[in-house]
This record gives structure tokens, sequence and C-alpha cells, in this order.
């Protein structure tokens, strides 16, 4: 995606993966100073973790909790987090949902779903979410992290009738994620409904068994690849300070 965006742009950068053992975590952000790298993408485990090897930490990754972009500024490593903004464009141009609706419910309390409770919070619209976990206790922890304004109500993942009264509804778990693409994270889809937009942020498989389970109950869905693509975008626009030709690394997620 990012090497389709640089050789669109014509720019001399190469982009590529590196597999980094958590306990060699510092020595990757030395090597990135001494090589000269320009930015760096962050996934799990290391979200939150780097955070302690940074010199400055943007105001959202602050409040995120969690770092998914790095840029080297002069031999300073900023963090940032784009994957806020990725969701936010993603029901926008994906979902077609501007604004939001007053009620959200989002499943799962782990790194992604961190990133997408901060946007959904930051949203004036937003007047409640409904927060479901496995682990209900995670979700109040997240909810104690980031809601100040007492608009998020934790629940149980297995307890999905009060999904029912949302108007979307946000899957940030890894369940129906390859090469568990055969479960749905939700116990019963009978809370899903037609006048909802059911977006899960998996995009390996492209249709997983949740947005089938939306569109057998009439309502639309969209999967996780705009999100990777949007919150990439934002992440090349850090490093290199140009406009990102959208079109190209969108074309290049889809393969």
């Amino acid at each position: 995606m990012h090497n389709a965006a640089l050789r669109a742009l014509d720019l001399n950068y190469v982009y590529a993966a590196f597999r980094v053992d958590p306990a060699a975590l510092a020595q990757a952000l030395a090597g990135m100073r001494a090589l000269g790298m320009i930015g760096l993408n962050v996934t799990v485990p290391h979200k939150q973790a780097v955070m302690a090897h940074l010199d400055e930490i943007s105001a959202e990754a602050q409040s995120i909790g969690a770092v998914n972009t790095i840029a080297n500024r002069d031999g300073r490593l900023v963090g940032y987090n784009t994957d806020a903004f990725g969701i936010v464009q993603s029901l926008k141009v994906d979902g077609g949902l501007d604004p939001l609706p007053p009620k959200v419910a989002l499943l799962g309390a782990g790194g992604a779903a961190r990133a997408v409770l901060y946007a959904l919070l930051a949203r004036e619209e937003v007047e409640e979410v409904l927060l479901l976990n496995r682990t209900v206790e995670k979700a109040a922890a997240l909810a104690g992290d980031l809601d100040s304004a007492g608009k998020v109500r934790v629940g149980s993942l297995a307890e999905t009738g009060p999904i029912g009264d949302a108007g979307l509804l946000i899957n940030a778990t890894a369940l129906g994620m390859h090469p568990r693409d055969d479960v749905s994270p939700l116990a019963d889809p009978s809370c899903l409904h037609e006048h909802m937009l059911v977006a899960d942020i998996v995009y390996n498989p492209l249709e997983t068994v949740l947005m089938r389970q939306a569109a057998a109950a009439g309502a639309s869905a969209i999967n996780g690849l705009g999100m990777l693509g949007w919150q990439g975008a934002r992440s090349f626009e850090i490093w290199t300070g140009v406009e990102p030709p959208v079109e190209a690394m969108m074309a290049a997620a889809l393969g």
C-alpha cells in the first residue's frame, strides 16, 4: 500500500516490514535513528510499549494511550495514532455515515477498540456507546481510561440484546479474522436490523461472518479495508508531508 503510493508520487523511499521481538524494541528504535528512517508503523504487541521510548507523543496518541505511527524529526522520534482518523473516515466515505448515530455499539476492549472508542467519544452527536467485551472488567477499565463524560455503558459480549437500539455496530475484536474466519463476535445476531450500519474492522477475509449476518438482517456492512487504507494514508502524510494518493493505496490494499 505505501510502496504503491511512493511509486505513484515518484518518491525515493521504500516501505518494508520487520518483525521485532518485544525485548528488542528499544534497539529497533535506535536503529531507526541510526539508519535515518523517516517513519515507522507500529503494530501489535508494541503499540503501547513503544510510547516509553519516544521523544514526543501527539496529544491524540497520548489520550488514546497507543501509538501506531512514528516520525523521525531530525533524530527526535514523535509518536502518533492514525487509527482513530481511519475509522471515522471509513465510516464517512465507505459507510456513508456522517454524522454518526446517537447510539453506537462497540465490540472489544483491546488496542483497536481503544482508538475506535476515542474517536466515537470525540464526536458530539454520539450520546451513548455500548461497550461489550468477553471480559467485562477489561471493558470497564477501558471506559475508565477514556470516558470522562459518562457516555459509555459496559456489558458482556454474550448479552447482545441492547445492540438492537444502536444505529452503528463496530466490531473491534479479532473474531472472524483468518484463520478463525468461520466465527462471529455475536452470540445472537437477532439484534441486527435494517436501520444499522455494521463496520467490521477485520479485512481478512473481506467478507466476514458478521457481515453476512448483517446482510441477512437487511443492514449495511463494511469491512476493515477502508480503515486500514485511511489510517495508512494519514501515516503517509505525516512521514512525507505530501498528500497521499488514496486511490492507489486502496487499490494496492485490495491486492
